[in-house]
């Protein structure tokens, strides 16, 4: 799967198989120490999103800490076909998944509107089947809303942020505003990829576009 062809959705039919077997989970967070996989404590809110490399996403979030609500992170694969893939199958385009993050965040002590101004601020969302130099269907920017609370928050944010955009160069928002399904974990070596602890000079294609999601929430650099 080379050139124009990564950039275009497999359809349902044409999607590789998969397995039942999901990845392991480490049972710890390399920075924030609270394991990534469920059960989560209870009160707990869920956010994914995919930005592009989930490498560097994971550590937008991560970053922010529990000070800002973040409880753990993780990454996976989510918005296509194809259970329990792996990284290599990802890549093929013939998943239809994008690289995800998931966040689980406290209600109380953050928003979902404010880690939307981290989704929007951190990555390109007008770039379509890319981000930056990496290309392919696995880049697509996507939020995966869990309630209709959540659909309503990325989508009036999409809308305040497009003629942002717009007055900034950047042309129509193509991010997917779609039901939140199976989310996948991904292996094992590539959650926190970016830590410390494994690879901290690792390289990061993601970035913003340095205009600023007008939500009413304050901004939390990372």
């Amino acid at each position: 799967m080379f050139g124009s062809t990564k950039t275009m959705m497999v359809d349902r039919a044409s999607a590789l198989p998969g397995r039942d077997t999901p990845m392991p989970v480490p049972a710890r967070h390399e920075v924030l120490g609270i394991p990534p996989a469920p059960p989560y404590p209870e009160g707990a809110r869920i956010a994914d999103f995919g930005m592009g490399c989930f490498w560097g996403v994971e550590r937008a979030f991560w970053r922010l800490g529990a000070e800002n609500g973040v409880i753990t992170t993780a990454v996976g694969y989510a918005g296509g076909y194809t259970p329990n893939p792996t990284y290599e199958e990802v890549c093929s385009g013939r998943t239809g998944h994008t690289e995800a993050v998931r966040v689980v965040f406290d209600p109380e002590r953050t928003s979902y509107e404010a880690l939307l101004k981290v989704f929007w601020e951190g990555h390109d969302p007008t770039q379509g089947m890319r981000q930056g130099n990496d290309v392919g269907t696995q880049y697509r920017s996507m939020i995966l809303y869990h309630d209709d609370a959540q659909r309503a928050a990325a989508e009036a944010t999409r809308d305040a942020f497009q003629p942002v955009l717009a007055a900034s160069g950047y042309g129509p928002v193509t991010t997917e505003i779609v039901p939140a399904g199976e989310f996948y974990f991904a292996e094992p070596y590539h959650q926190q990829y970016l830590s410390d602890a494994k690879n901290p000079n690792g390289y990061c294609g993601v970035g913003g576009t340095g205009a600023v999601c007008p939500i009413g929430v304050a901004r939390t650099d990372g």
